[in-house]
């Protein structure tokens, strides 16, 4: 029987880390630096201008050619090969995973099927940037022949997610004439909070549906539609506000938009992946095509590197491995991104859905039960703001958390002392979750012994500390791609299937079937269970009142 068919608990590798943690269970980070005062050195990678130190893990040169072996029994190799060469990894739904052909330059040839799929990426992109320059310059005029000053995103996951997130990210580097909003929440209130103050004239919206039949996506859509016409008047209108990316020409035309205005992706392309894509569109509108490029060199600079780079010297191979090291052997549960950089206050809600959606799963690619934890839940919010709210949790809670860190050694925005006490604070709270403050420490300072307890920090929290000179297209390109790396690195060796999202459905199926019992007049029957049953009879009764 081949390494590959014994379950994952039962491998050398697997029981090689439970018995070596065992050993360092026990071991605190103080004592590992006491013993070994240079290991930031050995414990660090630079990479693509990404510094990454993870010497404040607690882990040895052992822990780590352990780990490292647990790569390579789990072919994490040949997996990387098969995604690049466009096989069809995504087994539940017969699909090739290819975002990383998204960003791959013209001189690559990807195929899928026998067919070089990165020419049409091209072909798109050279397509977005011309509709993005008519929309900057000018050129592209609504209506009544107001220029267009607002872009509104309509979408849902991550035909939100991401472009938001990238917009917020390079806010900086964006057209200020432009207003650039995000729509995705059914709950009107998200819609009529992002129209309330734009003028339908100068308004243009960016439907992001594939199949153009998502029912948030529409729904908002529609209302846009309607707040337009409402205004406009004229049904013509349509075409001059509404573009689309999709791939569903019949329903694009149908809602009025013209199709010559319909920005193509691929079924290769993952939701959550694909902010680099056409879905992008509305991003490219507000930083420029220019940049827009930037970041995806970024992207694919990062491919290369996960795709080319040893093991050892492999930036998400690297997090994906200490990641997995504490969800399957220390337990820990949740995982935190925490950037301290502003711009950057939407990355931690895109990391939720890029990582929780595609771990989160509780059967193998054979379909079996696992008897181990895969995906961890994924939070956090930019530093300082999470150090007034949540980090009390991570320093003297009873949870191990791990967290990741991320930092710029240089300010979009210089204001006198804000960037070196941004950064005194970024440093800072890697060295007390490491070191801690000992009993000692704290009665040499002169506390009340009942208090003792109270001020003892006991440190050997976890982190990873990642650093750039600072934030641009390219770089934010580059942290994308890394996450999306680690992601598929873990799903690798937990063997799941990273790419589908099967538990998205059920509960959007069961919602088709309760909306006609809540809106009916005339009440259909109930045939849910008895809470959900007397919870649509109490809804029905204040929609009445209403």
């Amino acid at each position: 029987m081949t390494t590959k068919n014994i379950s994952l608990t039962q491998r050398p590798s697997w029981k090689a880390l439970e018995k070596h943690y065992q050993e360092i269970k026990p071991l605190h980070l103080r004592k590992l630096f006491q013993d070994d005062p240079d290991r930031a050195e050995r414990f660090s990678l630079e990479a693509l201008g990404i510094y990454l130190d993870y010497s404040k893990n607690r882990v040895t040169d052992n822990t780590m050619r352990l780990l490292l072996d647990l790569a390579e029994a789990a072919d994490i190799r040949s997996r990387i090969d098969a995604m690049f060469s466009g096989e069809k990894i995504n087994a539940t739904e017969q699909r090739a995973v290819l975002h990383v052909a998204l960003r791959a330059p013209k001189k690559i040839s990807i195929l899928v099927d026998g067919e070089n799929v990165v020419p049409k990426v091209h072909q798109v992109l050279d397509k977005m940037a011309a509709f993005a320059n008519r929309v900057r310059n000018g050129e592209w005029t609504g209506h009544t022949g107001k220029r267009i000053r607002n872009i509104v995103n309509i979408g849902i996951g991550g035909s939100d997610l991401g472009p938001m997130m990238a917009y917020e990210a390079l806010k900086h580097y964006s057209d200020r004439n432009l207003t650039i909003r995000f729509v995705s929440n059914i709950d009107g209130t998200d819609i009529a909070e992002a129209l309330r103050d734009l003028d339908p004239a100068e308004t243009l919206f960016t439907v992001c549906s594939k199949t153009f039949t998502t029912i948030e996506t529409l729904t908002n859509a529609q209302t846009a539609r309607d707040w337009c016409l409402k205004s406009l008047g004229d049904q013509q209108a349509v075409a001059k506000h509404f573009v689309a990316v999709s791939t569903n020409e019949k329903e694009v035309a149908k809602f009025g938009i013209d199709t010559a205005n319909m920005f193509e992706f691929w079924d290769w392309v993952g939701g959550r992946y694909s902010y680099d894509s056409a879905i992008g569109l509305s991003l490219m509108v507000g930083i420029g095509p220019e940049n827009f490029r930037d970041m995806l060199s970024g992207f694919h600079a990062m491919d290369d590197h996960f795709r080319t780079a040893p093991f050892e010297k492999n930036l998400p191979v690297l997090l994906g491995l200490l990641g997995l090291w504490y969800i399957n052997f220390f337990g820990a549960e949740t995982h935190a991104i925490l950037p301290y950089d502003q711009y950057l206050w939407r990355l931690s809600a895109y990391c939720q859905q890029l990582d929780m959606e595609s771990n989160g799963k509780h059967v193998d690619l054979n379909g079996q039960v696992v008897d181990y934890h895969t995906g961890p839940v994924i939070w956090g919010q930019p530093g300082t703001n999470g150090q007034h709210a949540y980090y009390q949790l991570i320093h003297q809670g009873t949870r191990l958390i791990p967290c990741d860190f991320l930092g710029f050694c240089q300010s979009l925005n210089p204001s006198g002392t804000h960037h070196d006490l941004l950064m005194a604070n970024f440093l800072a709270q890697t060295e007390a979750l490491a070191f801690g403050k000992t009993t000692e420490e704290v009665k040499a300072e002169g506390v009340s012994p009942a208090l003792v307890p109270h001020r003892t920090f006991e440190g050997n929290h976890p982190t990873n500390t990642i650093l750039a000179e600072k934030l641009t297209p390219e770089l934010l390109g580059k942290l994308i791609a890394l996450y999306e790396h680690k992601v598929f690195v873990q799903g690798t060796i937990w063997n799941i299937n990273s790419f589908d999202q099967w538990g998205v459905e059920l509960g959007k199926v069961l919602a088709t079937r309760i909306t006609p019992e809540l809106v009916n007049p005339i009440e259909p029957p109930l045939n849910h269970d008895g809470s959900t049953n007397r919870l649509i009879q109490r809804y029905r009764r204040f929609r009445a009142q209403a």
